[in-house]
């Protein structure tokens, strides 16, 4: 397999690569673009395997989970046997996402501590809130009950060498009291314990800038969703780079923003294989964002 920079060499873009995205650059993971694999979440239980395997050959070099429970571990295989397929196939993962809803409603850790367990188990680094129940946060009161909470389950994980995360959707913007559950958390909670997710088409769905976010909050995103706006039906995903988010300006701030971790993602398919998908997404990140 060519490396990235082998094909820079070939193609004499490196220093041009250089010169069109240095703060990019100097901010990118050496392994390059990651997967979500809910992008996969119709094939994974059909073949994990096959699907794992497909991922790699598509260009990935790290995989963000979800989906995990106690019961079923990871489509079947237990969270060693899923570390060890994806060290098989060169692939590492360096976060999932997992539903803390118990912890936030009832304080009870039963499933919270069999999520830090897989995610040790797989290497991980970041344990993701990819949601939450929104009858959590119905008030100004609430937000910051939650990022209270946010900020007490990051304490559980960094006793055990972890670090938490958010994902954020759209509805964090909706506008409650004079305020919004998304500025609330990124006020309330510890910078040094909480770190964001910014799934940037939801972002710009929303009505927002990503930059004008990473400028107020630097240093604040370890990871971002890389997901496109399908050009003509903004509900739609479309591959990386054949939407209309500007990523090679957005991504141009990732040294600001923080971001070691690029993970694409894409929710819906139109008239293409998923896997070409994946792989259309990942040639882009790394031939026309260098990552």
């Amino acid at each position: 397999m060519t490396s990235r920079r082998t094909f820079l060499v070939q193609a004499g873009l490196v220093s041009a690569g250089m010169v069109l995205a240095p703060q990019l650059l100097s901010a990118k993971g050496k392994k390059g673009p990651g997967l979500q694999l809910y992008s996969l979440r119709d094939q994974l239980p059909k073949d994990v395997k096959g699907v794992i395997a497909n991922v790699a050959k598509a260009g990935y070099a790290e995989v963000e989970t979800f989906g995990y429970s106690a019961k079923n571990g990871f489509w079947g295989l237990s969270a060693k046997e899923f570390s060890a397929l994806l060290k098989a196939n060169g692939l590492t993962t360096p976060s999932g996402h997992y539903g803390l809803d118990e912890f936030f409603g009832s304080g009870k850790m039963d499933t919270f501590n069999s999520y830090i367990e897989a995610a040790l188990a797989t290497g991980q680094t970041y344990i993701v809130v990819p949601s939450l129940n929104h009858d959590f946060i119905k008030t100004a009161a609430d937000f910051k009950s939650i990022a209270d909470k946010l900020n007490k389950a990051a304490e559980v994980c960094k006793k055990h060498g972890l670090k938490l995360g958010y994902h954020n959707h759209n509805f964090e913007w909706k506008e409650t009291e004079g305020t919004t559950f998304y500025d609330t958390i990124l006020a309330e909670t510890d910078p040094n314990l909480v770190s964001m997710e910014m799934d940037i088409y939801w972002v710009v769905r929303a009505g927002h800038d990503p930059v004008s976010i990473f400028k107020k909050h630097p240093g604040r995103f370890a990871m971002v969703h890389v997901k496109d706006m399908d050009k003509t039906n903004p509900e739609l995903n479309t591959e990386i780079g054949s939407g209309s988010i500007d990523f090679k300006t957005i991504l141009s701030n990732a040294k600001l923003a923080g971001i070691k971790h690029f993970i694409v993602e894409q929710e819906n398919y139109t008239n293409i294989d998923p896997y070409k998908s994946i792989a259309q997404s990942s040639a882009y990140l790394k031939n026309s964002l260098h990552i």
